[in-house]
């Protein structure tokens, strides 16, 4: 919602589009890109389009621009000499091409499957956009030793977007150890599907040019300001790490036990002299990301960076799976997943019928006053998602010839049917429960007639870019000395009138509390 209302201000033309800005308040985040894109998607949006829905149509084109960034990437990468499987005495392995391309669908899955990618990833923030362009810079690198002008491109594109987004250090570190990989890499010289050994001085001046990419970008977010000091050392408490703990082990799985698996079988290396790009590369992504997780306020939007290149790792630990450790990866998921869908459907028939009665008053409980609407269109979908999930889980445990991406089936699926049913029987319920729509609604009922202006105070970001989207209020910051009838402010802790407002210039006509979450409350003032 605040990624929205600095949009909506863009468009208005009242902030400048370098100093993006909502009611006078400056970004937290210094990033321009994503709120330039949502702003031109608005801008360009059909008069029949919701303007929300058009904001966010960029924001899915990057998501599959770092799904597909992740595939290639990954391809390259498996393409690697020292990648490729033991060549049989007697011949009949897999062609590069092939296997290359396994691994690659391999990684793909891998990163679907990541439960940390589930809610970011459908986000309209600049976190969504940093992703994407980090996708692409680390399939740029991957694909330089096989081609150059798109791969040169992509990853000018991608170091100059995530910048751009507001992640200029991650670009430096990234920039800065991937020319390192690429100008060492003696092993990977190969041109195209050739094997012709390329001059290392090529491999030196492609390493060059990558750190003086990056100098420009870091040169160019100063010139614009986006350089911010983030750094906030973890305390050294039992909670904080327990925290750390617990985010990257669920965050990222089940992507990181299949890295770890790549580290211990591909050890050898890892340690040796020559560098291995296969493993070199997606492991100082993630290290950088995995470090910066814990020195950032925001960790989990800063560990959301490293999942494509740990879904890279995890695919290079397919060939060398264990039955075992398969199986049990299959077994949990298996679990995990069928049970937050049964909870999901339970949930839903409770809110339609109220039976069964406890999760119906649970719901009644945490979201009072809200009404469930039978939806035949959801229903089919939800429906068509538990029949392939089925039908997946069916094919996964027949016999069938093996497949060397099969370990991520279903943790790749599990994830897309839990998000589905979640966005078609339960969308109801989570949109009243977020969204700002219904205490806009009862905020523009209390005022009657539409108001030349409105005074606002101690207003979170959110709820003021929600009173001026959807409500069309034409909000100001408070004067000191009243020039608008109405005031609107945010209670103070004990819920009780601020003391910056004065009650004998304001009386108080309402007070509304958000039908959910109950630290969103306004307080509504008309002058006398």
């Amino acid at each position: 919602m605040v990624a929205l209302g600095y949009m909506g201000e863009l468009v208005q033309g009242s902030a400048s589009w370098f100093k993006p800005s909502l009611m006078g308040l400056s970004l937290e985040n210094p990033s321009l890109l994503p709120y330039w894109l949502g702003a031109w998607a608005i801008h360009m949006a059909p008069s029949w389009m919701p303007l929300d829905f058009a904001a966010r149509i960029p924001f899915g084109l990057m998501l599959a621009l770092a799904l597909v960034s992740t595939w290639y990437g990954t391809y390259y990468l498996a393409r690697s000499p020292k990648a490729q499987p033991v060549a049989f005495a007697f011949g009949g392995e897999a062609l590069p091409t092939d296997y290359a391309r396994a691994i690659a669908d391999g990684g793909l899955l891998a990163l679907m499957a990541c439960l940390g990618l589930a809610q970011l990833s459908h986000e309209t923030t600049p976190a969504l956009a940093q992703l994407s362009f980090t996708a692409l810079l680390y399939y740029a690198i991957s694909a330089l030793p096989y081609h150059r002008g798109w791969p040169a491109l992509a990853a000018m594109l991608g170091l100059c977007g995530l910048t751009l987004s507001g992640a200029p250090a991650m670009a430096v570190f990234f920039g800065l150890g991937s020319a390192l990989v690429h100008g060492f890499d003696r092993d990977n010289a190969v041109a195209g599907d050739t094997t012709e050994t390329r001059p290392r001085v090529h491999l030196a001046l492609e390493g060059t040019l990558i750190v003086l990419c990056t100098a420009l970008v870091a040169a160019m977010a100063f010139t614009l300001n986006l350089w911010r000091w983030k750094i906030e050392l973890p305390h050294a408490t039992w909670t904080d790490w327990n925290g750390y703990a617990q985010l990257l082990i669920w965050f990222t799985w089940p992507a990181w036990p299949l890295a770890l698996w790549t580290g211990w079988r591909w050890r050898h290396q890892l340690f040796n002299r020559n560098i291995s790009r296969h493993l070199t590369l997606p492991a100082w992504f993630s290290l950088v990301c995995v470090v910066a997780t814990l020195t950032t306020g925001s960790a989990d939007r800063t560990l959301l960076l490293a999942l494509p290149a740990l879904a890279s790792l995890a695919a290079f630990a397919l060939p060398t799976l264990k039955r075992q450790m398969a199986s049990l990866i299959d077994w949990f998921t298996l679990l995990f997943f069928s049970g937050c869908g049964f909870t999901i459907w339970v949930v839903w028939i409770a809110m339609q019928t109220g039976y069964p009665s406890q999760p119906a008053a649970n719901v009644a409980r945490l979201a009072p006053g809200f009404e469930a609407r039978f939806s035949t269109l959801a229903f089919g979908i939800a429906i068509a998602a538990t029949l392939a999930w089925a039908w997946l889980v069916k094919w996964r445990v027949g016999r069938h010839r093996a497949a060397i991406w099969k370990s991520l089936v279903l943790p790749a699926g599990g994830a897309g049917l839990c998000w589905l049913l979640l966005m078609t029987l339960w969308m109801p319920l989570l949109n009243y429960a977020q969204s700002y729509v219904s205490l806009v609604n009862r905020t523009v009922g209390s005022m009657g007639a539409p108001p030349a202006c409105i005074e606002t105070t101690g207003l979170g970001e959110g709820t003021i870019a929600a009173l001026q989207f959807y409500g069309k209020l034409p909000l100001k910051a408070r004067q000191a000395t009243p020039t608008c009838p109405w005031l609107l402010a945010e209670p103070a802790l004990d819920m009780s009138i601020p003391q910056v407002i004065d009650t004998s210039q304001w009386d108080l006509i309402a007070r509304l509390n958000h039908p959910v979450a109950r630290e969103e409350s306004l307080l509504i003032f008309k002058r006398h």
